[in-house]
């Protein structure tokens, strides 16, 4: 298990804030175990000190950045140094500043982290606090959605897109580890459509914003002299933002957390949702009232991808369940799909307007089915052949970001002849429904 950590030695930021457009002096301080990010207004009278978590968000001021709040005491635009902290694994640290907006650099979380890796990162006497979930969990606002998926690593895949000819779509994945986070997605620069710049300045934000430290994008082109960073930059910035603001949970996360058009008011609104449904480990051990990967208690059982692949030879492109949950009757299971914009058949069905065929929603019911019956222990070394499919229905569109539930149901038990009804789900909503008969057959040697 990992323990806490912090800086070595303080580090000194001086600058202006993007939206305020005030120039402000930053003091990053090592801190102690189970302290927490938080930032320490040395200019006002009693030094405020605002925790970097949900609990300090600010009402209404998650439009174009994040802000933290304790009585009059404000500090905006934190998202890039939460981010940089987060994916550089800093859990304690104390920044003094001098104003209410930090330095936004170039844009970019490039320098935040570079600077932490110079300073050096300090192992403290206390293990790491880990959001861990036993199943999705799921936020919908507008045109956005965020689900969370189980995972044993952080992970985020996230899509966007405008209407605008020179960013309709992009879309990029990662896990989120130490390298990762330096070389693909620090340097990702944040950025605004030439359109945006009045309004917003109108609206007493961007004052502190220039070609020098935000992208501005026109009707086909981008005015910046430095060409973009990636091909991809502005998704990849989106992500920058989504892991400071996923940070606001105030501890480590393992999940997938596959992104739909988010932005950092949707962003706030889904760690509040993530939180109250978590749970903490620590040091491998996991709070009352949670689950392992293997056992809920005697009547539930969740099966991972890993053990999935143990059980069914299906493997990629056509694994079609990420997790299934067997309930208290044997004759019931629980699938579940986390629906990427990655999916290699989303090229091809259809560009432009992804939507899932409908012959994979079948497979993906059919596949968790499969899990059901070839878990049980008799049938360790055996395949499910499918002999008929009957009664199929498609009702509604499944895309990118979805959360794609499966439902299926013994009809008929032969021991190794039967017959399945499997229905599919997102957001509660029947998606798709089909019968299914089966023979369980021996693997050859």
């Amino acid at each position: 298990m990992s323990k806490q950590t912090t800086i070595s030695k303080e580090i000194v930021f001086e600058g202006i804030g993007l939206h305020t457009g005030n120039r402000s002096k930053m003091i990053f301080k090592p801190s102690g175990a189970n302290t927490g990010i938080h930032f320490i207004r040395v200019d006002l009278p009693g030094k405020p000190d605002i925790k970097a978590d949900w609990n300090s968000l600010s009402a209404g001021t998650a439009v174009r950045g994040t802000t933290i709040e304790k009585g009059d005491a404000k500090v905006h635009t934190i998202e890039h140094i939460l981010s940089a902290c987060s994916a550089l694994g800093i859990d304690n640290l104390a920044i003094e500043i001098d104003n209410n907006e930090p330095p936004i650099t170039d844009g970019s979380a490039k320098l935040l982290a570079e600077r932490i890796i110079d300073a050096g990162i300090k192992e403290l006497d206390a293990f790491k606090e880990i959001y861990v979930i036993k199943e999705p969990i799921s936020f919908s606002e507008g045109k956005t959605k965020i689900t969370a998926y189980p995972s044993d690593n952080f992970e985020i895949d996230c899509t966007i897109g405008f209407e605008h000819p020179f960013l309709s779509h992009q879309q990029a994945a990662f896990v989120i580890t130490k390298e990762t986070f330096l070389k693909d997605i620090a340097p990702a620069r944040t950025f605004c459509f030439d359109y945006e710049i009045e309004a917003l300045q109108a609206n007493g934000l961007a004052r502190g914003g220039s070609l020098e430290n935000a992208i501005v994008i026109g009707p086909n082109e981008i005015y910046n002299k430095e060409p973009l960073r990636y091909e991809n930059e502005f998704v990849r910035h989106k992500i920058l933002d989504l892991i400071g603001d996923l940070a606001l949970a105030g501890k480590s996360i393992k999940a997938k957390i596959v992104a739909e058009k988010p932005g950092h008011k949707s962003n706030v609104s889904f760690i509040k949702e993530f939180v109250s449904k978590a749970v903490l480990e620590t040091e491998g051990k996991i709070s009352e009232g949670t689950v392992d990967t293997q056992m809920q208690n005697t009547e539930e059982k969740i099966i991972n991808s890993a053990e999935i692949q143990r059980i069914i030879p299906h493997r990629y492109p056509i694994l079609m369940i990420d997790r299934v949950k067997l309930t208290s009757d044997p004759k019931k299971a629980i699938g579940y799909k986390c629906v990427s914009g990655n999916e290699p058949f989303f090229q091809g069905h259809f560009p432009g307007q992804p939507i899932m065929p409908g012959v994979l929603i079948v497979e993906a019911m059919a596949q968790t089915s499969c899990i059901m019956f070839l878990s049980r222990s008799e049938m360790k070394n055996c395949l499910a052949y499918f002999m008929a499919i009957d009664n199929v229905k498609f009702r509604k569109t499944v895309i990118p970001g979805d959360l794609l539930e499966m439902k299926v149901e013994v009809i008929r038990d032969s021991g190794r002849k039967g017959k399945v009804k499997g229905e599919a789900y997102v957001d509660g909503k029947l998606v798709s429904e089909a019968e299914f008969m089966f023979i369980i057959v021996d693997r050859e040697a």
